[in-house]
């Protein structure tokens, strides 16, 4: 099984931006962890990050055919954009929405996902393990042909 794993705008930062929300981990061993869960699980994960909401889109859009299911963490578009949900739609694959907070539990301006109106689970405030809680409930689902 083939997932793509997109991670939206500031998270390049981790480590030095807010650490009591993000923690202290780093991108970089995020995207170790992501493809140490993903080897154990027996998939294959293609990690992407951006601070560009048309770059997300056009990476969502690209999925399709070649992916077979998305993680994504959209992090400050999760609120705004109306573009990701779209393209989430559009090209049809099973999606998970993840966060390292958890955003119910911040500012107001966080409690709305337009993002995961395309997903069909969500695993936030679990830190790096949302990735891991996401790539095991693809697993166990299956990919877009099952």
């Amino acid at each position: 099984m083939k997932i793509l794993v997109i991670n939206g705008p500031n998270l390049n930062l981790l480590g030095r931006r807010e650490p009591a929300v993000y923690g202290i981990g780093t991108y970089a061993e995020l995207v170790s962890y992501v493809n140490q869960c993903a080897e154990a699980l027996g998939l294959s994960v293609t990690v992407f990050q951006s601070n560009h909401e048309g770059a997300l889109v056009d990476r969502i859009q690209e999925a399709c055919g070649r992916f077979d299911a998305i993680v994504i963490n959209p992090a400050a578009y999760t609120h705004t954009s109306v573009a990701i949900l779209d393209a989430l739609r559009a090209v049809g694959l099973p999606a998970v929405e993840v966060h390292l907070s958890e955003p119910l539990e911040r500012e107001d301006f966080r409690h709305v996902s337009y993002a995961g109106l395309a997903c069909e689970k969500r695993f936030a405030g679990q830190g790096f393990d949302s990735y891991r809680l996401a790539l095991e409930y693809l697993s166990a689902r299956g990919g877009a042909d099952t």
